[in-house]
């Protein structure tokens, strides 16, 4: 199977655009805070204009979690859809879809952030990055890097499975 270097470097950076936007811009606070509540480690929201807090266990965070992921997907659609049309890339429906899956399936495991259970925790204790996950001082957030790097890896996958029967217009 061919890939284009030109239309994959395209996708993926159209990929990374959607991504940051998804999840720093279209993200709300109460998903951001919630996603990786859960039971045995609730977590109260304080809602910014109305000051009211609530508690949010497991069914909330999972809840938090496909929200922002789902928002998440669509940006990155949306953004990926109309750059690559300005560009003149007509991408294969199917693996439009398959890319989307990836980015959606990865970012859901990564943002399910339960403490002592989360997928990147973990990987990066048996790693041994558990200490720069960790991290929170010297203007380093060693959780929000691992994360960040998570992401770009399976966005380049993703972004390489979308180029598959990718033309020029």
């Amino acid at each position: 199977m061919t890939h284009r270097p030109d239309i994959f470097a395209a996708l993926l950076g159209l990929t990374r655009a959607g991504s940051k936007i998804g999840d720093f811009w279209v993200q709300d606070d109460f998903c951001a805070r919630v996603k990786g509540a859960s039971d045995d480690h609730p977590v109260t929201y304080q809602d910014p204009d109305t000051k009211k807090e609530t508690t949010h266990g497991t069914a909330d965070g999972l809840k938090a979690c496909l929200h922002h992921c789902l928002t998440y997907t669509a940006t990155q659609a949306i953004v990926a859809g109309a750059g690559a049309r300005a560009l003149g890339i007509k991408v294969h429906p199917a693996a439009a879809a398959a890319a989307l899956a990836i980015s959606f399936g990865t970012h859901y495991a990564a943002d399910r952030r339960v403490p002592g259970k989360g997928l990147l925790e973990k990987i990066a204790t048996k790693t041994g990055k558990g200490s720069f996950y960790k991290l929170a001082d010297y203007g380093i957030n060693g959780a929000f890097h691992l994360d960040s790097a998570w992401h770009h890896g399976w966005e380049t996958l993703a972004a390489l499975v979308a180029t598959t029967k990718a033309t020029t217009r």
